[in-house]
């Protein structure tokens, strides 16, 4: 039946010229939401092979939102002003952190080639130059952004007084810790690059719980200690970060897999190698420049809505980014599994793995999609006792609920498409959705047809299902199965 429905639905739409193009690319489509799985695929191993990866990565990020999310209900005590202060500085942390979020996007997908294909010399090869890349590149970083952090604010649309001053705080505590930053985050995607993402789970759920002690006894001053305010959730996460490092660093010198870090092999440059992730890393870097600058925008065009709108604004998006784990635990499995793939040989079978990937995290999505539809309220009742906070941030959460399904599917593809190396793909995807779709659909809806914060949410609806189409395009076009990196 469903066979047969599918057949008139083509027919239908590939009437007029050019019907046998017209009905492959439509089949194709329809394909795209179906299992491929080929004949000597074992189900039961490639669900476990997904399942093994996936869930250490989604505790990780689930406990990694989780301490963000906390650290906001313990500013939230301050005032509103406080939530919005943490809030300026997020958007300029992160694109700090893009460029090294994109160099580990080659490291992860070669090392994945090198662990499917039974490397280990090229893969410690990898390990060491990336490594050195981000020790180097973070230190100069750290120390500009340390410089212009009160610039950076200003630039973001913080304008009253208290909340300049608690802003830059923050970012410069960030800014002096940020090279142990760019140490774990480099050491997290080797490590996801060959499946072993228990080891960076285990050191991350530790520096998330010193991140929330920290915050908690600085914040509003406890156990004798003065109250910090806003620079003292900024020491929570300075604190997380440097012990994420140090836990890191020592999990792959200790290492008897296929990554053993040797501190004399650190600081060799290996042009061939650096080129290698350099050719994915760029394309990657593009991509979280797009995602960077497209998200300054739109915060930009929250900012003149009034420090209300923006701290509701912040609190929905910090439940929003919670919805992250399950996309990216599934992105990540889909990332290492089809580069392990090719490094096998069997791109067909890693294809068959990150079907499977989606189908779990579509499952996931609607059941977090459902919660957000009857516990809308209570949830951002959790940060504020404001009943307007509460009222507009519950209805933005029946957006979030409705992006879901088109979050999940594109975060897995793109995880997928940025294993085999296809980072252009994503690239573009990235620049479409968050540079063009954003801030122009963003700026007309909130802005000239006056849908205020209600028009910044329905914009991220409009981008998530226009990218969520473009990557099941991109991916199930096996374009990326020819690829050389």
């Amino acid at each position: 039946m469903l066979e047969t429905e599918q057949s008139v639905a083509v027919g239908a739409l590939s009437a007029g010229g050019n019907t046998g193009e017209k009905e492959g690319v439509i089949r194709k489509i329809i394909n795209g939401f179906k299992a491929d799985f080929p004949e000597d695929f074992q189900l039961a191993e490639g669900r476990a092979h997904v399942i093994a990866i996936a869930w250490p990565a989604m505790l990780e990020s689930f406990l990694l939102n989780l301490a963000s999310m906390v650290n906001m209900l313990m500013v939230g005590s301050l005032g509103t002003w406080a939530i919005a202060s943490v809030g300026y500085c997020t958007q300029p942390r992160m694109l700090v952190a893009s460029v090294f979020q994109a160099f580990n996007t080659g490291a992860t997908a070669l090392v994945a080639r090198a662990k499917g294909a039974k490397d280990p010399e090229e893969a410690n090869a990898i390990m060491h130059q990336s490594l050195m890349f981000a020790i180097c590149a973070s230190v100069i970083l750290a120390v500009l952004g340390y410089r212009y952090a009160n610039a950076m604010v200003v630039f973001m649309g913080a304008s009253e007084e208290q909340t300049i001053a608690a802003s830059t705080q923050y970012m410069r505590v960030v800014m002096i810790t940020f090279p142990a930053n760019a140490i774990s985050l480099c050491i997290t995607a080797l490590l996801r690059g060959i499946g072993k993402t228990r080891a960076s789970m285990l050191y991350n759920v530790i520096a998330n719980a010193v991140n929330i002690s920290v915050g908690f006894v600085f914040i509003s001053g406890r156990f004798g200690m003065p109250a910090q305010g806003v620079r003292g959730a900024a020491l929570g996460l300075g604190t997380g970060q440097i012990v994420a490092a140090c836990i890191a660093v020592i999990t792959v010198i200790r290492s008897a897999d296929m990554l053993k870090l040797s501190v004399k092999s650190l600081f060799k440059p290996n042009m061939l190698v650096l080129k290698r992730i350099t050719n994915i890393g760029t394309p990657a870097m593009f991509e979280q420049l797009c995602m960077r600058g497209g998200n300054i925008m739109f915060t930009k065009i929250v900012a003149t809505l009034g420090t209300t709108a923006f701290a509701t604004h912040q609190i929905a998006m910090n439940v929003h980014q919670l919805t992250f784990m399950n996309g990216q635990a599934f992105g990540v499995s889909a990332t290492s599994l089809l580069g392990q793939s090719l490094g096998r040989k069997r791109p067909d079978q890693g294809k068959a793995e990150v079907q499977l990937c989606r189908r779990y995290s579509l499952a996931l999505s609607l059941t977090i999609a459902t919660c957000f539809v009857f516990l809308g309220r209570q949830i951002v009742g959790l940060y504020t006792t404001d009943a307007e906070v509460i009222a507009i941030g519950a209805r933005l959460l029946l957006i979030v609920a409705l992006l879901q399904p088109f979050q999940s599917s594109q975060q897995v593809l793109a995880g997928a498409l940025r294993g085999a190396g296809d980072t252009k793909a994503v690239a573009i995807c990235a620049f479409v959705g968050v540079v063009a779709i954003r801030p122009i659909m963003g700026y007309l809806l909130t802005i000239h047809f006056g849908f205020e914060l209600y028009g910044v949410w329905i914009t991220l609806v409009l981008d998530q299902v226009t990218r969520s189409t473009y990557t099941m395009w991109r991916f199930i076009s096996d374009k990326w199965r020819t690829l050389k990196v």
